[in-house]
């Protein structure tokens, strides 16, 4: 045992606890143990108390959080409820439109000209395009390479379309709907898609009629998702355009309902598929064809390039042929057609194939506006039906300012003593500078008067033909020479404007709807195609009725006194001069009036001609126009001959077929 120093005078000091005793050595560790233990106790207390600042500022985080959540809550569940349920809605339900067919055109004898010939087309399911660029790379090289189609004009159509589906392509040939049908799994996100192209019968012949469709524009399919799909063709001109509400397909509508996890829990059809109406025409195919082969053949012997021909029922508007030429073949807008003949037809800058010269071709109307300035004279009584006006091939007149430089309008021959029935069918110049502008002691129209029955007969505006494009012309006056061109109206001018040259501008359509209204005796009706519309079970879903635009706006009599004229063009009765006399061969009697225009180049003239017939009861009034003719002479009018004598020739054979 240990023994220390001094230990005996604190024995009597020790506690005595039973059966054992406590060593030093264990008094020095539990004296380590208790310093330990208050160590422990003092790092678990809390030593410095919170202030009361940062208490509250804590607080304020905290409310400021909860108002901005309850804030958010409010804003999704009550302000935007409706859009987030729509939202939850759409996610909940994917549409599919089921496709249908396009309506087509017949002409009047219900001849098909315009067909839906299937085709399968490329299409991209964007959300199912590989993610990763390599491979994305790598897929649209092969389809690139299949189409023979640039990488970047996929790119574009991917890029610029905001729908799922993308029309990559449209009418697959053969070669290429095998290469990917087989191939199908190498195309991830691409798919091949059975619809219907637009297929022209005869194309050229009624391009400018019926017009041709086109792939649906961003702005068209973002106008109208609930009725095209992406790879949607619209109308784009002529009847196609202008009808596109009643042509166009209606599809049908499936709802497709999804559970969270894009699982397909039901299918549900909610709109059957409905074809879209198709038009019957006026339109006399026959007649069409049989004067586009005059006409081109008579053309081309004489080296013109350009010219139009529109054919008009009088009796109510109906057009009957309508051509214009150079022509365009339509089906070359499908996406299958031959690109390079298409890029020919749109960079044509000089023919303006697309150009539908009946409509909107911009010409003076020369001589043709004679009946008309004889309506306006007649009508204003400036002149009597009797009264003569002698021709010696020019009028002079006088300048006031330089009396030594007087102005000389020249006719094209003398015609001596001329009534209003010998000037309009010798076609006499010095007579209508007269009636126009006035001269010596005759008053004339003058150019107010003449503007005002210039467009009572529907001249300076549209006609309102149920075709896009129509442009309405120029009617000159005073105010609108000081307007453009800052200049003053002589009396020059209005010499010009009395036989249809100088400013004037009018379209081959609106020279025929006048005239009908002159071989009708009175009444200026809207020129119309579309005769009704059918529904894929022909039966009648709307009919177009007859549209006046003007009657009885010139006394019966006087139109009268304006056919006689026209009718002594073709007999030449008492007009040795007749300008016309070529169609006293016609079957039928006629009336007519010829026009020759300047143009600006020498030996060169614009050619027109317009007939009615029957003399009696008109049924046809058809205008012929030729630009740049060489020469003075006339190559309308045999053009005209042969078309009303295959015209009536063939009328006379069903009549007598159906007597017999």
């Amino acid at each position: 045992m240990l023994r220390l120093p001094g230990l005996k005078k604190f024995k009597k000091r020790f506690v005595k606890r039973p059966y054992e005793e406590i060593e030093p050595h264990e008094i020095f560790l539990d004296a380590l143990a208790r310093k330990k233990e208050e160590s422990l106790i003092s790092e678990r207390k809390l030593e410095v108390p919170l202030s009361q600042k940062r208490i509250n500022i804590l607080f304020i985080v905290v409310l400021l959080a909860g108002f901005v959540l309850f804030f958010k809550t409010f804003y999704l569940q009550v302000i935007n409820h409706k859009k987030y349920e729509a939202l939850a809605e759409n996610n909940r339900f994917i549409f599919h439109l089921i496709g249908a067919e396009r309506g087509v055109i017949y002409d009047s004898k219900g001849k098909q000209l315009v067909y839906n010939k299937p085709c399968f087309n490329l299409i991209a399911e964007k959300n199912s395009l590989p993610k990763d660029p390599a491979e994305m790379k790598e897929i649209l090289e092969k389809v690139s390479k299949i189409l023979d189609m640039d990488i970047s004009a996929i790119k574009e159509k991917l890029d610029d379309s905001t729908g799922n589906e993308v029309l990559i392509y449209k009418g697959l040939n053969d070669q290429q709907l095998i290469l990917f049908q087989t191939r199908i799994d190498e195309f991830s996100g691409f798919k091949i898609e059975k619809s219907l192209t637009r297929f022209y019968k005869d194309g050229p012949l009624f391009s400018h009629i019926i017009g041709y469709t086109g792939k649906i524009s961003k702005e068209e399919l973002e106008k109208n998702r609930n009725i095209y799909t992406p790879s949607d063709y619209v109308g784009k001109d002529g009847l196609e355009k202008s009808y596109e509400k009643f042509l166009r397909k209606n599809p049908g509508k499936i709802a497709i309902e999804r559970d969270a996890r894009g699982n397909i829990i039901s299918k549900k059809v909610l709109e059957m598929p409905m074809s879209g109406n198709s038009l019957v025409l006026w339109l006399d195919s026959d007649l069409q064809q049989e004067a586009e082969k005059i006409l081109k053949e008579r053309m081309q012997k004489e080296g013109i390039k350009k010219g139009a021909i529109v054919a008009m029922d009088p009796r109510n508007g109906a057009i009957l042929a309508l051509i214009s030429i150079p022509e365009f073949d339509n089906n070359l807008f499908n996406e299958d057609s031959n690109k390079e003949e298409l890029k020919k037809i749109l960079n044509d800058t000089k023919n303006q194939p697309l150009l539908n010269r009946a409509i909107s071709g911009l010409y003076s109307p020369g001589s043709t506006i004679k009946p008309l300035i004889a309506s306006a004279a007649l009508e204003e009584k400036i002149i009597s039906p009797l009264k003569k006006i002698y021709c010696e091939g020019k009028i002079i007149i006088p300048n006031k300012y330089h009396p030594e430089n007087p102005t000389i309008k020249y006719d094209w021959r003398k015609h001596g003593w001329t009534d209003i029935k010998k000037a309009i069918a010798e076609s006499c110049d010095v007579f209508f500078y007269i009636i126009g502008g006035g001269y010596k002691d005759q008053i004339g129209l003058g150019p107010s008067r003449i503007k005002k029955y210039l467009e009572f007969f529907g001249w300076g505006k549209e006609t309102g033909i149920d075709l896009p494009g129509e442009k309405k012309g120029l009617l000159p006056s005073p105010e609108w020479k000081k307007k453009t061109r800052g200049e003053l109206w002589w009396d020059g001018d209005t010499y010009n404007l009395s036989i249809g040259q100088g400013d004037i501008l009018v379209t081959p359509l609106q020279v025929t709807t006048a005239l009908s209204a002159v071989a009708n005796k009175g009444t200026l009706f809207q020129p119309h195609l579309v005769k009704e519309i059918i529904d894929s079970n022909k039966k009648v879903v709307k009919k177009f009725e007859p549209v006046v635009i003007k009657k009885d706006f010139i006394e019966k009599e006087y139109l009268e006194i304006v056919r006689e004229g026209m009718r002594k063009a073709v007999t030449g009765e008492n007009c040795p001069s007749a300008t016309a006399v070529q169609l006293r061969s016609l079957p039928v009697s006629a009336g007519a009036k010829t026009g020759t225009v300047q143009t600006g180049r020498e030996d060169f003239f614009h050619d027109w001609i317009t007939v009615f017939a029957p003399y009696e009861e008109p049924e046809i009034v058809l205008t012929v126009f030729l630009e740049n003719v060489r020469g003075f002479r006339s190559v309308a009018e045999p053009i005209a001959k042969d078309i009303l004598n295959w015209y009536f020739t063939k009328t006379q054979d069903k009549t007598n077929e159906k007597e017999q």
